[in-house]
């Protein structure tokens, strides 16, 4: 007999909602109803005003990924003769040098995500638009396959599909309430009755948080209105035969767009002042046309926001000053859509709420590929490819507040066309969390930037003197000063950053590491737990720590973890983001007990040669190598401050991570800092850290790494314990390799494939890179490459060129001041041996670099284990 199909109630019937029941359908589940509250195809969300520009290039590989699906799908869809999408290509101009230079940037991410695009001429862009003053227009990018999508078109098409497979759709159906027992969805009721669901979706678009507080799951998100208006007439267009031609045009340094409707423009701009909406406020369709508005999404237009735009519109074209805007009702408007605190969509199920999903904050531009995800995460357990940056469990505490999403949504906003630099920090609301150091880092010239709303150093002011002298004594770095960098990569950073990690290379520098998430895991299962969610070994004695990662069921990377076992029955966890805490929840027997307990507590690396000779005069223990080995921990006392101690080295010297509660922090800064002053002790930032572990070769998950790669080819085998008896994505693993291909765990353990932040090797364990990916044989990995050019530098993203075409992408970039050359870590074809000649695209200029071996500095990890 046929097993019964998941009851699926998708709430929202605009586009992502009519793409989602088309992917579900497809995907073999029948069972779908899809609830609007308006009339389809054209609801009155924001699908019903949306012009419909879809540009693929993003400097989110995800987001670039999403888009390149809705261009594929929505131009294979056509009805009544047209096509879901009209392919006329997309032109992004530059009136100013910054813009050009970052257009140039744009095309790199172009060809490191597989888009076709490049950076042409004014007078190119004159051709590909006749309207446009060519004397104002210093240079464009212009890709091919992006375009214009029928978004109520593709709409109904996709409805049509899913009804023919079983799906139904029903308008005028306003949802009441999301009813859930034992804490997964059971229902959601309308105003015309009861639909019993397994999985709830809410597509509702600006919605979103309505239908959210009904299932009594938070949905942080700020819908804004945002101004578009159409021309009158234009002789200049001609007798339009099409509803366009000509590429879909960006005017970014004045925040306009622009498309052709036949013989008229549209016009839509970022400019104005944020107008934040509250959800809440939008009225349903019927009360929304009793009112007079068009639709609920189409707010009356306000001409005083559009005016300065009016006069940049009519400067970038002189066609424009002969004639005027259209202000009838629904042509001049502005238009709700949906923004988050970070700009991304807002993916996945909710954990308190088992089988209630979100699939909001999505523009048409992501429109079916966010379909295509969620389907596949709905029906195969996870995407196919990596969303960890949409994911809804993403967002810290802290900002989920409604204040900081309607700031952060409307910073959003006034960002979408700024030129953003990959360090940029968020400028409100700051700072919102701080460490117990805050207040010394302050008084030591700390320069701050953000992450997950954390105040993080990167560099200190305090020691300027030392980037203007070089170290006594320096074995390691005579010679090499940082190189003067371009204004772009000299952003948010300073030589200082050199000077520190010098200091750390030579005697000891203090860093804050209390934004790393820790977690907190006991109970009489918890050893079980651990062992069966991870893949190395957690079977060890009290005081132990390891190196792990979390996979799901196809083996892919969801993250990478310290576990500390503390006492039988007691870890500490350090984790990455909210995501990993929602993951072993979710997985948890009532045994168990996890808890998040970053906030009360604080953490101090002290790192370097030295570092001993700061910490042992303090502390009541032995902290001799023999004593205190490499990945042990320890619960002790450092001056009058308990800690607990832990071995371990992100930068790859000597040195230990003390923890211990926020209210004691201060106290133990205080105390390394005043034990430390005859040592040269200093206070380090990020800027040095993430130099120094890159010379070790030490991944970042969510940057080098993601759920889109397996342990193997990203160079942490040794972290996988093949012979254990169970862990999750084990099948996935032994399933992709042959007998021959299995590794042992011997050479699980090989230095040259991969460094973990925190590895215990020996010399004798090392094999060579050829030998260790042989082992496996991944078709790509990631590669170290080291710039060829000790004054070129990287900072991520940019594609790597193999033979004259593109072969995959950096990910992690910093220069590495031992070495004196910038260190990239880069996706491309395993086959690459070490010395290959490849070049990196920077701005439009080659950059020349090599296939390196690793890791590059320390390879027998003498200096880690003194």
């Amino acid at each position: 007999m046929r097993p019964q199909q998941p009851r699926v109630v998708i709430v929202g019937g605009g586009i992502v909602g009519c793409s989602l029941a088309d992917e579900l359908t497809a995907l073999g589940w029948s069972d779908v109803t899809v609830l609007e509250q308006g009339p389809l195809p054209a609801p009155g969300g924001s699908t019903s005003h949306a012009p419909g520009l879809v540009f693929q290039t993003n400097p989110s590989k995800t987001l670039t990924e999403f888009a390149r699906y809705t261009v594929e799908k929505f131009s294979a869809l056509e009805a009544d003769g047209l096509s879901c999408f009209d392919q006329v290509g997309g032109l992004e101009l530059a009136t100013t040098p910054e813009r050009l230079a970052d257009l140039h940037r744009k095309a790199g991410w172009a060809a490191a995500w597989g888009v076709r695009g490049e950076v042409v001429s004014a007078a190119r862009c004159k051709e590909l638009w006749p309207l446009i003053d060519e004397s104002i227009v210093l240079g464009g990018f212009h890709t091919l396959d992006d375009g214009l999508a029928r978004a109520v078109l593709a709409a109904r098409v996709q409805m049509e599909r899913a009804t023919g497979r079983g799906a139904r759709f029903l308008d005028r159906h306003t949802v009441t309430g999301i009813e859930s027992q034992d804490g997964h969805v059971t229902a959601v009721v309308t105003d015309r009755g009861s639909f019993p669901a397994d999985h709830v979706v809410s597509a509702a678009g600006f919605w979103g948080p309505v239908v959210g507080r009904m299932a009594g799951v938070d949905v942080p998100l700020q819908p804004l209105a945002h101004q578009y208006v159409r021309t009158m007439p234009l002789p200049e267009l001609g007798a339009a035969t099409t509803e366009a031609s000509k590429p879909i045009l960006r005017f970014q340094d004045r925040d306009l767009y622009f498309r052709e409707h036949a013989d008229r423009l549209g016009i839509g701009s970022y400019a104005h002042r944020p107008l934040p909406v509250d959800p809440f406020t939008i009225p349903p369709y019927d009360e929304a046309r009793a009112r007079g508005m068009d639709m609920p999404s189409s707010y009356p237009f306000t001409p005083d926001d559009w005016a300065a735009s009016w006069d940049d519109c009519r400067r970038l074209m002189p066609a424009l000053r002969d004639t005027a805007i259209d202000i009838d009702l629904g042509t001049a408007f502005n238009g709700v859509f949906s923004f988050t605190p970070d700009g991304m969509p807002l993916l996945g199920e909710s954990r308190t709420v088992r089988g209630f999903w979100l699939a909001e904050a999505v523009w048409v531009t992501h429109s079916a590929g966010v379909a295509k995800a969620v389907a596949e995460w709905m029906v195969n357990g996870r995407p196919a490819i990596d969303v960890h940056e949409c994911d809804v469990t993403r967002f810290e505490e802290a900002q989920r507040s409604p204040s900081y999403v309607r700031e952060r949504g409307s910073q959003q906003f006034v960002e979408v066309y700024d030129v953003i630099h990959p360090l940029q920090p968020l400028e409100h609301p700051r700072p919102l969390r701080v460490s117990p150091f805050h207040t010394r880092q302050q008084q030591l010239g700390a320069y701050f930037l953000e992450g997950g709303g954390w105040e993080r150093p990167h560099w200190y002011e305090a020691n300027a003197p030392l980037a203007d002298a070089p170290l006594a004594n320096s074995s390691l770095s005579d010679g090499i000063e940082p190189p003067s960098r371009d204004a772009w990569s000299a952003r948010h950073w300073s030589p200082i950053a050199a000077a520190e990690a010098k200091a750390t290379r030579e005697r000891v520098a203090l860093y804050d590491m209390t934004p790393l998430r820790r977690l907190k895991v006991e109970g009489p299962g918890a050893l079980d737990f651990l062992d069966r969610m991870t893949t190395n070994n957690l079977r060890k004695k009290p005081g132990a720590v390891t190196y792990t990662l979390l996979l799901d069921d196809t083996g892919g990377i969801r993250s990478d973890l310290t576990v500390a076992r503390l006492a039988p029955d007691r870890f500490q966890v350090g984790a990455n983001s909210p995501a990993d805490l929602d993951w072993l929840l979710r997985h948890a027997p009532t045994n168990v007990h996890i808890e998040d307990i970053t906030s009360g507590t604080c953490c101090i690396g002290v790192w370097g040669p030295l570092a001993r000779d700061l910490v042992q005069p303090l502390t009541p223990d032995d902290f001799s190598h023999e004593a205190f080995g490499y990945f042990r921990a320890r619960q002790t006392y450092i001056g009058h401050v308990p800690v607990t101690a832990m071995r371990l080295s992100y930068v790859g010297e000597l040195g230990w991570e003390l923890y211990t509660t926020a209210d004691l922090g201060l106290r133990l800064w205080d105390t390394l800092w005043q034990a430390g002053q005859h040592l040269g002790v200093v206070a380090a930032g990020r800027s040095a850290f993430n130099s120094l572990r890159l010379e070790k070769g030490y991944r970042a998950w969510g940057v080098d790494m993601t759920d889109e790669h397996n342990p193997f080819e990203a160079g942490l085998g040794f972290a996988v314990r093949m012979d254990k008896q169970h862990f999750t994505g084990k099948a996935a693993l032994e399933a992709a390799q042959s007998p021959q291909q299995a590794r042992s765990p011997q050479q699980a353990q090989s230095p040259q494939q991969a460094q973990s932040p925190q590895q215990a090797r020996s010399p004798q364990q090392a094999q060579s890179p050829q030998q260790a990916r042989s082992a496996a044989s991944p078709p790509r990995r990631l590669t170290p490459l080291l710039l060829d050019d000790p004054a070129s530098v990287v900072l991520g993203k940019e594609p790597v060129y193999v033979d004259g075409s593109p072969a995959g992408y950096v990910t992690s970039a910093s220069y590495g001041y031992t070495l004196g050359r910038c260190i990239a870590y880069a996706w491309l074809p395993a086959a690459l041996t070490t010395g290959t000649a490849v070049h990196i695209d920077y701005f439009g200029g080659k950059v020349a670099a090599t296939v390196a071996d690793e890791p590059l500095f320390d390879p027998k990890m003498t200096r880690i284990r003194r």
